[in-house]
Order: structure tokens, then sequence, then C-alpha cells
């Protein structure tokens, strides 16, 4: 749900992560997806917040997240663009460090 005009949005975010021993099953990462979604939320803070909790959290090497989306205040209101999708990213750790780690995620995103 978009805070700025309280019309949802809909995508997909891309996860992934570098563990430091301490691996996590995947329905614990959508958990923590859903959970920052499901607030009124702007698309770039929320990215930022999922990156954030993760590297914190799991004490991980690295973090990857991009997320896609397209927004109902850009397909129905405002410049009326259906099909449009907004994509922002996060990168912790060595995903933003070491740029053959964060190639490699975003070529399997890119593949999607």
């Amino acid at each position: 749900m978009c805070e700025h005009h309280l019309l949802p949005f809909h995508g997909r975010v891309h996860a992934a992560y570098i563990p430091r021993g301490r691996v996590v099953g995947l329905s614990k990462i959508a958990r923590v997806i859903e959970v920052f979604a499901r607030r009124p939320q702007v698309q770039e803070r929320m990215t930022a917040q999922i990156a954030d909790l993760l590297i914190d959290e799991l004490d991980a090497h690295g973090v990857g997240i991009v997320v896609e989306a397209s927004h109902t205040c850009m397909t129905m209101r405002g410049v009326k663009k259906p099909g449009s999708l907004m994509v922002t990213s996060a990168m912790r750790g060595s995903f933003k460090t070491d740029q053959a780690t964060r190639s490699e995620f975003m070529s399997l995103v890119v593949s999607r």
C-alpha cells in the first residue's frame, strides 16, 4: 500500500543472501517481506528496510534485494501508464562491495 496515495502496488521481491554460517528457511525471508509489504509504505524505503533487517538479523556476508512493482497510482490516475514498473534495489555487505557477487545476483534477477 503506497503511503502517499493509499493505493496498492503489486510486484515481486528478489532476495539473496550469503550466510556467515547461519542459514534460515526460505519461508522466514518471505515472512519478513510480507511484514514490510503490508504496511503503508513507499517502495524505496521498503526495499532498504528488508535489506537492513536481513543483514542485521542473519549476520550475513551480504544481502541483495530488488523490488519490481506496478503502482496503482501510476496506472489508474495521474499519468495513466499501465504496465509501467518501478524497480528499486538495496545491496548490503558483499553485494555492495564485490562487483562479481552483485553481477551474478543481478543477472539472475534480470533473467526472470
